[in-house]
This record gives C-alpha cells, structure tokens and sequence, in this order.
C-alpha cells in the first residue's frame, strides 16, 4: 500500500514539475534577423535556464499575428519592430504593460508611456551605394547625398526599397518623407521615387544584402545594415542623408501570455548592456542603454541629421498611408 502511495506521489510530483518547465519556456516572434534572435535567446537561456524557441517573420505579418491572437497569445514576447508598429498593437489590446526596473536607464524616447513596449536599440535611415556597380552605371552622376538625389530619373530600376506594407523599415521610410515635406509634397515624392524603384521587397533586411551582392546600385536601408555589410567586406558605401529619421526598436509582452514571469526577464535582459552590446556586435545598432557600447565600426548618432520625428502622427497615420500605398504604388 505504502509502495503505491509513493509511486501515486511521484507521479504528482512529476507531473508538477513538468508544469513548471513548461511555464518557463518563452515564445518570441522576432522581428530582428535570425542570427541576432539566436545569439540573444541563447545568452537569455545560458544566464536564466529559461528554453526560447522563436518564430522570424516581417514586421506587417507578426503585428498582425499578435492582434489577431490576443486572446489566445501563441507567443509571448514581440521581438524588434519600430514604435509605430508596437504602438499599432497596444491600441489594438495586444500588449500587457511592464515597466522594467531597468528602464530608469533608458532615454525617454525609448519608453511608451504606458509601458506597453521599451526601445532596445536605435535605428536611422540611410542611403547605400554599391560603389562598383555605381560606377559602371554612372560615371559621370555623383554619389546621392540627400533623398531628393534620389529622384533623378536615371536611376530607373536601380534602386531598391522595402515595400511598407509589410516592412516597419519601409513604413519610416515613408513617414520620413512625409514629416519632412509634408502631406502632399511628401506624396509628390514619393510617387515619384516609385516608378524608378526595380524591386519592393518584403524584408526589411533585403535592401542592404541587394546592396552588397551588387544586383542594384542604390537602396534605402537603415544605417546599421549598411554598415554590417560595409564591414563584412562587401562593397558598400553608406550614406546619412540629411533630414532622417530616428527610431527605435522595441520588445513587448504580448497581452493574457501564459509566461508572464519568464517574459519580464527577457525585457529585463533586452535592456541590459549584455544583451545590448550582443547585438551591436553582430548586426551594428546602436543601444540605448548608456552604459552599453556600439560596435566598433557602427555609424554615430552624432553624424546623423535627425528631423524632430511624431511618433503619434506616425501611428495615426499608418492605416490611411499604407492604403494610399497599396492603391497608388503597389
């Protein structure tokens, strides 16, 4: 009899155990490149015991992803994505607010005020030049230095540009041109820049390989992808036009997640400089935390021209912008 209540109580006790393992296995849609989500969920697993398995998508699908699982989560972190994007899934009741005790820490642009997502890294736009097939192509046009250079027919075909509709690195793009110019003048632009681009890809990360590779001339990418590729020994050139925008990556929970306890400790380690100082030295962006530091060959903020960058109007704004988008350019 005893022999049976020892086998019953060891099969409870296993079977909590096996419960408990299961809540401190996180899920993660990672927005960021494969190789940055798996140098991070392996430090996070070495440092806490805590299993990660993730899911890489575009931005679009993954925001979409989470509003439309929000009662349901089947992850429980969203990984990358510019503010709008995250700001998109907090109206929609997909985040679950957490303020990290790291956060006093962080610049107040990377904070929401509600502590539905945290800023991690920061991200600028800039123009790429595959210098020898710019060369072939046109010897006798200078280099582009501003997002008006951009405009000169002669490009035709020879640029690459994120399709917004599915890429936040697009999106900004896009409100770059609008803030800048304004609403119409920034439209003018824009239809006029579309007709010379030769690809639209999905991927936000697709216009600085296209870059390297050499398969087009010019392409819109942010800064640090640039200059991954510039220092990986591609034939890349980067450029900071004036009058870009500046934004940052963020991490959310995602909203009635089944791991809550676990998902803070992943915010909680995306904030540190460890984390931090990790991805700057794979894929070149900036951190956010002052006491983290870039990699050694990254592009300073101090050499960027920012215009003074709405958020609020950005996310207002998105639904009316991407529709315009899909019905005027692709």
């Amino acid at each position: 009899m005893k022999k049976n209540i020892w086998i019953v109580f060891a099969c409870i006790f296993g079977f909590l155990l096996s419960s408990c393992a299961q809540e401190e296995e996180l899920h993660i849609y990672s927005i960021i490149h494969e190789e940055e989500t798996q140098a991070l969920t392996d430090l996070f697993t070495k440092e806490t015991g805590i299993k990660v398995s993730f899911l890489r998508a575009t931005t679009g699908e993954l925001v979409n992803r989470i509003i439309a699982e929000r009662d349901d989560p089947q992850a429980d972190i969203l990984l990358g994505g510019a503010t709008a994007y995250h700001m998109q899934a907090a109206e929609a009741g997909a985040l679950e607010p957490y303020v990290s005790p790291l956060a006093k820490n962080i610049p107040e642009y990377a904070l929401s005020p509600n502590g539905e997502y945290t800023g991690f890294c920061i991200l600028t736009l800039g123009i790429g030049v595959n210098t020898k097939r710019y060369a072939q192509k046109f010897s006798s046009i200078p280099e582009p230095k501003t997002w008006e250079d951009l405009l000169n027919p002669a490009y035709k075909g020879e640029i690459v540009l994120t399709n917004p509709i599915a890429s936040s690195t697009a999106y900004l793009f896009v409100q770059n041109q609008l803030q800048r110019l304004g609403w119409n003048k920034g439209w003018d632009y824009l239809l006029t820049l579309a007709p010379l681009v030769g690809q639209f890809p999905t991927s936000g990360s697709a216009p600085a390989k296209l870059i390297g590779t050499g398969e087009y001339a010019l392409g819109v990418s942010y800064i640090h992808a640039l200059a991954k590729y510039n220092a990986d020994g591609f034939d890349v050139k980067v450029i900071a036009p004036p009058q870009s925008v500046g934004d940052v990556d963020c991490i959310a929970i995602t909203k009635n997640t089944k791991n809550l306890e676990a998902a803070k400790k992943f915010v909680d380690f995306m904030l540190s400089p460890k984390a931090q100082e990790l991805m700057s030295s794979i894929d070149f962006t900036l951190p956010v935390n002052p006491d983290a530091k870039p990699a050694k060959g990254s592009v300073a903020l101090s050499e960027i021209d920012l215009i003074d960058y709405d958020l609020d109007l950005a996310a207002s704004q998105k639904n009316d912008v991407l529709e315009r988008w899909a019905k005027e350019v692709k």
